[in-house]
């Protein structure tokens, strides 16, 4: 990043940490100014030109931040219908498909499927851990019919565990050499390394609100060549979420796309650019070190293990007689927003998102409100 990054960098942080507050959730992350300034630009035609330049543009950096050599489809759409429009593109009528749940996104996922009638037998981890490759293959080696698909979450949101993708894809085509591989990488995505074709994934999913640092609205979608077979005789219907018009006129969309947030991921894109992934990782790891180390200080197990922390959330579970709801009132008087949990969780566990545009100083704010707050709990009449 050069001098000039660095300073603007720092002068857009000041901004931030004095007049805006810290969002801390595990999204929608914080907008960068320079992200937010250029989202207020005139329109264009998405029928033109110019679209298709910007197009051309975005989808070709973003294969590289995926590390593969097949199509990159952008939807207006939440991660949520990524996902879904991943399914319904490779998939027909009762394809037996493995999903692996090791939490709340782990599970939406598997009830998209479901939802369209594919036979989903769910493999099941406790939350807070990664799915075991010896568990996947042996469910692969089942019996009956072949598996058409393999679901895998690479960033449980919920739990903050980041899932050993490499060495469990190894393990499930050692045994399947031809199902396919489908990967949520909603919350990872720009985070966490991630390289698709060295790791032999066919589809994986990403939002634009997470670790990309864009508002949300964009479901990106990267189709390797054998999702794109798959596609050819896939039998879901399918519609609005359809792949093909899209990738038959790269930059001539068939419905009018969020033309505002792709200028806003362009922007995003030329910031993660500056600072180079080798750069962006490591901060990701530090600010999860940072993350971990401060709940700790104040008494808090992170969730995850650290072999599998991830690097862009952390839940942490609270000492007992500590509510979350109390946790999260207090911070967010105090000008500091965090999530809570999901499911069995949300009674004993707060997350923190530390992802795209959030900075390590940010990470020593938050801190600085937390212990402000713990010192503030007996007042609140909880014992700690």
């Amino acid at each position: 990043m050069s001098t000039q990054d660095m300073e603007q960098r720092q002068l857009n942080l000041a901004v931030d940490l004095n007049d805006e507050g810290l969002l801390m959730i595990p999204g929608p992350t914080r907008v960068p100014p320079e992200v937010r300034a250029v989202m207020t630009r005139q329109m264009i035609s998405h029928r033109g030109p110019d679209f298709e330049e910007l197009h051309a543009d975005v989808t070709s950096r973003l294969t590289k931040l995926f590390h593969t050599q097949g199509d990159v489809v952008i939807l207006p759409s939440s991660g949520t219908g990524a996902l879904e429009a991943a399914l319904v593109n490779v998939a027909s009528p009762g394809d037996r498909i493995l999903s692996c749940v090791m939490g709340a996104f782990g599970a939406r996922f598997a009830a998209i499927a479901e939802a369209y009638g594919l036979d989903v037998e769910r493999l099941d981890v406790e939350w807070g851990q990664a799915p075991d490759p010896d568990e996947i293959v042996a469910r692969l080696q089942s019996g009956g019919k072949p598996f058409h698909a393999v679901l895998l979450t690479h960033c449980e949101t919920s739990t903050g565990v980041l899932q050993p993708l490499d060495e469990n894809i190894k393990a499930i085509r050692a045994v399947a050499p031809d199902v396919l591989i489908l990967v949520d990488a909603v919350s990872s995505f720009a985070g966490a390394p991630l390289y698709m074709d060295e790791w032999n994934i066919d589809v994986t999913i990403t939002a634009s609100q997470k670790a990309l640092m864009t508002p949300p609205g964009l479901g990106i979608v990267a189709v390797g060549p054998r999702a794109r077979e798959a596609m050819a005789k896939a039998k879901l219907p399918r519609f609005t979420w359809d792949f093909e018009p899209y990738l038959k006129a790269p930059g001539k969309p068939p419905y009018t796309p969020a033309v505002g947030l792709w200028f806003g991921l362009q922007a995003a894109l030329d910031s993660i650019e500056a600072e180079g992934e080798e750069a962006l990782f490591a901060r990701h790891r530090r600010m999860r070190d940072m993350t971990r180390e401060g709940f700790q200080a104040l008494g808090l197990r992170p969730l995850a293990p650290a072999e599998v922390a991830s690097p862009t959330v952390t839940a942490a579970v609270l000492p007992e007689g500590i509510a979350p709801g109390t946790v999260l009132k207090l911070a967010r008087e105090k000008g500091l927003v965090l999530a809570g949990a999901q499911g069995h969780l949300k009674d004993t566990v707060i997350r923190m998102g530390h992802m795209g545009g959030v900075q390590p100083e940010h990470i020593t704010q938050a801190f600085k409100i937390l212990e402000e707050i713990w010192a503030d709990l007996p007042a609140a009449g909880v014992n700690r």
